[in-house]
């Protein structure tokens, strides 16, 4: 379990964030925002790109934590951009900053997790080849990543709630679509697979 130190370090670097850029943001300001000694500051963090990526690591912890399971698109895509759409300004000023890399490998941890949990539970008494099934994480997960960057470059000035729920609406049964396809295809090769077998 982190520190209370800990905590309050990477509580101070969000509210800051919340503020003003990561470029207008120092060591002197957080340690004073959080009441600890420049010391206090070093032993938990060697840096401030450090304490970035802490806070986003931690992020994406928590929301894996938070959601076990999901079971429809509109939850998959919410959990995704939970960090971001709570924390406009903050999520923002990181993803401007230098710790961009930091941000994508983020935004890539947490897009690859729902993809793969929504499509675990709903494909979860689907006989799926495990190579199709890589495939649509993998298409699913580029689409997520895609959707929230846009967003993102665009200021998130478009209603990215609105746009969830239309994205559900359009896509509903796709992956099963999708599964189906892969097993049906797997079920229509399978003599010719058993006869290259026994020849």
């Amino acid at each position: 379990m982190p520190s209370f130190t800990k905590q309050a370090i990477v509580a101070a670097l969000i509210q800051l964030l919340g503020e003003r850029p990561l470029s207008k943001i120092t060591v002197k300001d957080i340690v004073e925002t959080c009441g600890i000694n420049r010391n206090s500051f070093y032993y938990h963090f060697p840096d401030l790109p450090t304490l970035v990526e802490t806070v986003l690591e931690d992020e994406a912890d928590r929301m894996i934590a938070q959601h076990a399971s999901l079971d429809n698109l509109e939850d998959c895509l919410t959990a995704a951009i939970d960090f971001a759409k709570n924390n406009k300004t903050a999520a923002l000023h990181i993803f401007r900053s230098g710790s961009r890399e930091a941000f994508d490998r983020y935004l890539d941890k947490i897009c690859q997790y729902v993809v793969e949990s929504y499509i675990d539970t709903v494909a979860k008494d689907i006989s799926i080849q495990p190579r199709d099934k890589a495939i649509i994480v993998k298409f699913f997960k580029y689409e997520l990543v895609g959707f929230i960057l846009d967003w993102m470059n665009d200021g998130m000035r478009f209603d990215i709630d609105d746009e969830v729920k239309r994205i559900c609406e359009l896509f509903e049964g796709a992956t099963q679509t999708a599964f189906e396809r892969s097993v049906k295809q797997q079920a229509s090769h399978a003599p010719f697979r058993q006869i290259e077998k026994n020849a």
